[in-house]
């Protein structure tokens, strides 16, 4: 199982093959479309991350004792921005969420390439993940 740091390193070089922002906002783009979709039953206001200006509904499990979440939004933006935030996030304990600085935001650039609202939904999405991997934690 691959760490959360070098997941991260992994797209650091990803973003790195792009010269400007357009193909790095295409490749985005084709991440959100590879997010595995979350079940229609929980596209629900109880699933629906607060703070995101485009609609998205996360769904988070725990089981043999790591994390996994699915998600969902009607933005294909968000939509792949999500589906980042998962792949560094899946399958990893509780306790490694929780304390991941996720460097790799910045270092592709995405708080200064994104509009102050997407960003502010971004940093919303990794809110809500960690505290569901807060919540997992606090019970085990």
């Amino acid at each position: 199982m691959q760490s959360i740091t070098e997941i991260e390193q992994e797209i650091i070089e990803e973003f790195e093959m792009f010269d400007d922002w357009m193909p790095k906002y295409e490749h985005i783009i084709e991440l959100g479309k590879s997010l595995p979709i979350i079940d229609d039953v929980f596209k629900n206001d109880e699933h629906l991350i607060k703070g995101c200006q485009s609609r998205v509904w996360l769904n988070s499990n725990y089981k043999n004792n790591v994390m996994n979440y699915s998600a969902d939004s009607d933005a294909i933006i968000t939509k792949g921005l999500v589906a980042i935030i998962i792949r560094v996030f899946n399958n990893q304990k509780p306790e490694d969420i929780i304390k991941a600085p996720l460097q790799f935001i910045n270092e592709i650039g995405l708080t200064e390439h994104l509009s102050q609202t997407r960003t502010n939904g971004l940093l919303s999405m990794v809110q809500t993940m960690k505290n569901e991997a807060l919540r997992v934690q606090s019970k085990l």
